[in-house]
Order: structure tokens, then sequence, then C-alpha cells
């Protein structure tokens, strides 16, 4: 028997035994005279006052933080594989799962568990968690975007990107006109509201469109390249000019509206201009060496600052991380680290959170009248129509095929993720009613959910022509 094997027990053995000595030698020591608050006694607990007492648990904030996020994602994922099994992309399920936990049903079905499993005290919680989850993802977003791309095909895909901003956003505008007396909250301007509605129907959803085109193999044909350029060169309009409406509604007038303005100008030049090249010379500095921890680290030091000077400045913490991820450079292999490191956490985890979150904002039941829904059936005439016909029609104009202009037009008017971020901003600002936003939420579900099956209409048409013609 191998000696090192005895050390075991004598180890154990001898300060086990000293240790005893020590409680046995202290059982003579004088009771101390310090005075000591004793607690209150507590009867003798029961079985059941045992079950009770894990019950209350549950209550703590941090058990009833875990608990949400694990019913949050089992919820997210299980509508997800549904939706998938449809041919829609993921996130319509999860923004589906957000809203059937929210009020809209099982606040109306279970209102007791319901309050239970999300009382009022514990959304903020929800919200700073959605929060860092959503610049996560609006970092990564902005990594996928390839400005050299948008810059070659310049012509093409600006006329159309800003035409299926233009034409919906002058059409929310309008539409704002006929909404504002009845539906703005108190103390909200006229201006502020209406600019809100013109970015609520014009925005993109850039991350679902690409995994569209990904997952019908359309990444390398004419109609991908050209969709994905169009919605990349409209995400890049659309949070700039959401960035100043944020700034012109947080600012209150018009000198500090500009001023807002101006400095948004300055922080972006310098971001772009002097940051961008700095923070490649030092990754690929640091990525040659082998320092790949500080690498990684200069980029969460920059996404954190990006982050806190635009919420300072008042363009809104997430036009902040979304930058820094557009100044990410492009050809080196962090990229593709920071991705796959950042996307998971944050898409698997982090997102489904805002969308619970968005449908606990979400009341569908608001709309208990007719006259509501026709004023929803409006939005989504004036968004379907605004988005999709001002891109079909401008794709057409720039020389593509019917199919194609439509095809382009159908992708362009997915929102999806975006358009929940838009209206988040827009609620917490206290410029969307209730109301409104529950229409909007409706609105951005449907767009998203008919991008597919319009596309599955123009290839089928598509494909009954070409028979007709042989």
């Amino acid at each position: 028997m191998n000696k090192r094997f005895l050390w075991y027990p004598a180890i154990i053995g001898v300060f086990g035994a000293l240790i005893w000595l020590i409680l046995q030698k202290g059982q003579s020591l004088p009771m101390t005279t310090h005075a000591v608050v004793q607690p209150a006694p507590t009867a003798v607990g029961t079985v059941a006052d045992s079950w009770w007492r894990y019950l209350d648990n549950l209550k703590h904030p941090l058990g009833l933080l875990l608990l949400q996020i694990i019913l949050i994602m089992l919820a997210a994922r299980a509508f997800g594989i549904l939706a998938n099994k449809l041919r829609q992309p993921a996130v319509v399920g999860e923004i589906i799962a957000g809203v059937l936990l929210g009020p809209s049903l099982l606040g109306w079905v279970a209102p007791s568990f319901s309050g239970f499993l999300f009382p009022a005290e514990s959304l903020k919680s929800l919200q700073f968690l959605s929060q860092i989850g959503l610049a996560f993802f609006m970092f990564i977003v902005g990594m996928e975007l390839d400005l050299s791309k948008i810059r070659n095909k310049a012509h093409d895909a600006v006329m159309i990107s800003h035409a299926s901003i233009i034409i919906p956003f002058f059409l929310g505008v309008w539409l704002a006109y006929f909404l504002f007396t009845r539906f703005a909250p108190a103390n909200v301007s006229f201006l502020s509201f209406a600019l809100f509605m013109g970015i609520a129907m014009s925005i993109t959803a850039f991350p679902v469109l690409a995994r569209i085109v990904q997952e019908r193999k359309l990444t390398h044909t004419p109609l991908g390249i050209m969709a994905i350029t169009c919605a990349a060169a409209d995400d890049v309009t659309a949070w700039c000019i959401l960035a100043v409406v944020v700034a012109i509604v947080n600012a209150g007038g018009i000198i500090s509206a500009l001023a807002t303005i101006l400095l948004a100008i300055v922080f972006v030049t310098v971001m772009l201009v002097l940051v961008r090249p700095w923070m490649n010379r030092v990754i690929q500095l640091q990525m040659a060496k082998g320092n790949q921890k500080a690498a990684v680290s200069l980029v969460f030091f920059i996404l954190l600052i990006s982050a806190w000077i635009a919420e300072v400045i008042g363009i809104h913490a997430l036009f902040g991380a979304f930058l820094a991820g557009v100044i990410m450079p492009h050809d080196t292999p962090i990229r593709q680290l920071l991705t796959d490191r950042l996307e998971d956490v944050s898409v698997l985890l982090l997102l489904p959170i805002f969308f619970v979150f968005t449908g606990l904002r979400t009341h569908i039941g608001l709309l208990n009248q007719g006259d509501l829904w026709i004023v929803a059936g409006m939005i989504m005439l004036v968004a379907v129509a605004g988005k999709l016909g001002g891109s079909t029609i401008t794709a057409r104009l720039m020389g593509q095929s019917w199919r194609q202009s439509v095809s382009i037009g159908a992708l362009m008017n997915t929102r999806g993720l975006m358009e929940l971020v838009v209206l988040n901003i827009g609620f917490d600002l206290g410029i969307l009613s209730p109301e409104i936003f529950a229409m909007l939420v409706l609105m951005a579900l449907a767009t998203t959910f008919m991008t597919g099956p319009l596309l599955d209409l123009v290839a089928l048409s598509e494909k009954r022509r070409g028979l007709l013609t042989t």
C-alpha cells in the first residue's frame, strides 16, 4: 500500500481530534456577560409551514427574477420553434410569446398568477436586463453592416432605401394629424407624436431581413444582395433619424434640440474619423501579439463608453451601441469572435426578456371598441402601403423587374425587433399611449409575419408564368 495514502487519515484524525479537544475545553469557559439582542421565539414549523417557506423564497427578488427568466426562455424557445415550422423567423414566435405572457392573455386568463409572476416592482429588473441585451444586439447589428457595400451600390440601394423611409414617414405624420387629439398622451406636443409615428412607419428590421434572405438561400443572388444593401442603408438612415427625433423630444425646445443634434454630429464624426482607425490599429496590434483578451476588453470598453455618451447627449444609449458596432474593423478575426460570444447570450437569453417586457406593456384588451380596431386597420394599411408600396415602386423605377421589386418591397416591409425597439423608446419617453402602442405592436407582428407568404406568392407566380411561357 502506498504510504502517501496514510497521510489522509493521519491529517484528518489529528486535526479532527484537536477540534474536538478545543470544543470540549471551551465548554468550561464562563458565559458571556455582553447584552445580546435575542430574536423573537418562533413556533415549531410543521411540514406545511416548510413548504410555505419555500414558496415565500420565490418572492425574493433574485429567486423571482430567475423564475421569470426560466419561463421566458421556455416560452420563447417553444414559440420560436413553432414559428420556424410555419416558415416564419423565430423572432415572430418570440414576440408572440412575449405578448401572450403579458396582460393580453396570461393577465386576462390568470390575473393572480400573472400578478405573482410579474409583479410591478419586478419590472425594473426585467427592463434593465432587456436594455443590456438590446445594447449587445444593436452592437452586433452595427458589426453586420458593411458600409463599403452601401457605397459600392450607393445609387440604387440608397434611392430605394430613402424612398422606403420618406414615403411611410410622410404617411405616418399625415396619420398622426388625425390621431393626435384622441390618442396622444397628455402634455405631448404634436411634433413629438408625429415624428414618432413617422419613424414607427418607416423602420425596417435589418437583422430579421438578413436572416430571411439567408434561410431562403438568396444571400448571393442579385435580389438578396440588393435587399440586404437597401436594408443596411435603411438601418443607418433610420437610426440617424431616430437619434434626431429623440434629441428633439428630449430637448424640449428648438435651441436645445439644435445643440443636441450638433453634439450628436460631433460624436458620430469623432467615432468614424478618429476612434475607428485608432481602434483598428490597436486591435490588430493586440491580436498580433496574441493578447485576445486585451482586444476584447478594448471593444467592450468602447461599446460601453459609446452607449454612455449617446445617453448623456440625449440620443439614447442604443444608438451609441449601434455606432460602436459600425466602427468595428471588418477584416479582423475579432469580429467573428465577438459575434459568436455575444449573439448567443443576447439572442437566446436577453432578447426574449425584451419581448416579454414589451408584451407586459401591450394591452390588446384596451382595443375593446370597434372603432379602435378600425384605427388599428388604418395604421396597418398606412404601414404596408408606405413601406411595401414605396419600396416596390422605387425599385421598379430603378430598373428592377416587377418580381424583384415586389420581393424587395416585401423584405423592406419586415419590421420585427427593430420596430419594437423604436416603440419602447417612444413609450418610455411618454409619447405613445398604451392604445397606440398596442396597435403598433400588432402592426410590427403582422408586417413581419406577411413577409414569408408574400415571397412565396411572388415565387409561385413566377413559376406559373414560366410554365405558361414554355
